[in-house]
């Protein structure tokens, strides 16, 4: 099998090919061919050597990614009649999904979607397991409320948008440049606004005068304080990463960036939480495989909703698996829109 390995941390160039045994399936595991492999923003920080459940886990050296297709090539002892060799599936795993082939709990595979090709299942369930435990489990979204969504044409941006609209939400999101605009309001968002385009936060509050009922900031320092100030009492802020702390174009940290970045980040009192009668909620995606019964009702829904048609896959650019350094390069330049992904076949 080939994969990619990181020996230590770095810029793009510690993405290295290369060749080890094909492993054999673990008791209660398949091992897939892959053909497909998604690339999050989280695999950077991987790489970069900030990820905590990362050091946790694995240590180095580590091969990321988090998502993948493929065909089910060997089942391990111990593995129910729920799927077979020869499946073609889509599925999560924590780290080592960038490879040719993978290993992987039954628990965390399901039948990839006729309507969908290998490319576009690979894509599904980062951007679909983040939105879903952000906006339904956390967010406990409610039709006619109000959402806001920054990110909005990005792969988790653009899955959160469609979930809400299709839930009954009106939308507001957020978008890096003008380009992007008409491909959110395809995805069903009432308003979509340009954050470089003037005061960002003075549009949104345009939007919803009385305020937003749920924030999903991926952003960090550079927005989270004013996803904050837009909230109506009782709205929550959902938190589930800090992306504008990294250094757009360089794939090295800026250390003196992060520091101030991290000193600038707010910090909510519970006092002022209890009397602004507001809540602020975050989560990290890695750490929550552990928790079967939510993953099983989380991956029954959204299969539903992309075999139906319902949700869309966000749209793919492809990169080789020998390339994820220019995957990675891309999705650090801040122009991409919607899903990345490595085809390893």
């Amino acid at each position: 099998m080939k994969k990619i390995l990181i020996k230590k941390p770095g810029s793009f160039t510690r993405l290295e090919l290369v060749e080890e045994p094909t492993p054999q399936p673990l008791p209660g595991h398949a091992l897939v061919r892959t053909h497909a492999a998604g690339v999050n923003f989280a695999d950077v920080v991987v790489r970069l050597g900030l990820y905590p459940s990362a050091k946790k886990y694995v240590g180095w050296p580590i091969t990321p990614g988090f998502e993948f297709s493929g065909v089910i090539e060997a089942l391990g002892a111990d593995c129910d009649d729920s799927l077979c060799v020869g499946d073609a599936v889509y599925g999560v795993v924590r780290f080592f999904a960038y490879a040719t082939h993978v290993q992987v709990p039954l628990a965390q595979l399901r039948k990839k979607p006729s309507n969908l090709n290998f490319e576009q299942a690979a894509a599904i369930p980062v951007a679909a397991f983040t939105a879903y435990y952000g906006l339904v489990v956390q967010g406990q979204v409610k039709a006619g409320q109000r959402v806001l969504v920054h990110s909005a044409a990005g792969g988790v941006g653009s899955t959160l948008v469609q979930m809400a609209a299709l839930l009954g939400a009106t939308v507001t999101g957020v978008v890096g440049s003008k380009d992007k605009v008409a491909l959110v309001q395809s995805l069903g968002a009432q308003q979509v606004i340009v954050r470089g385009d003037g005061d960002w936060a003075k549009q949104a509050r345009a939007a919803a005068p009385q305020g937003y009922d749920i924030a999903l900031d991926a952003n960090g320092v550079a927005t989270l304080a004013d996803s904050y100030r837009l909230l109506r009492p009782t709205g929550r802020v959902v938190v589930y990463g800090a992306h504008s702390m990294l250094t757009r174009g360089s794939g090295r940290p800026n250390w003196l960036k992060l520091a101030w970045d991290f000193l600038r980040t707010p910090r909510f009192s519970p006092l002022d939480l209890t009397n602004d009668n507001k809540s602020v909620l975050a989560f990290n995606l890695s750490y929550l495989f552990d928790e079967q019964a939510l993953l099983k009702s989380a991956f029954d829904q959204l299969n539903d909703w992309y075999k139906t048609g319902q949700l869309r896959v966000a749209e793919l650019t492809s990169f080789p698996l020998a390339d994820a350094a220019g995957a990675h390069r891309a999705l650090q330049s801040g122009t991409t829109r919607g899903k990345l992904v490595l085809v390893s076949v």
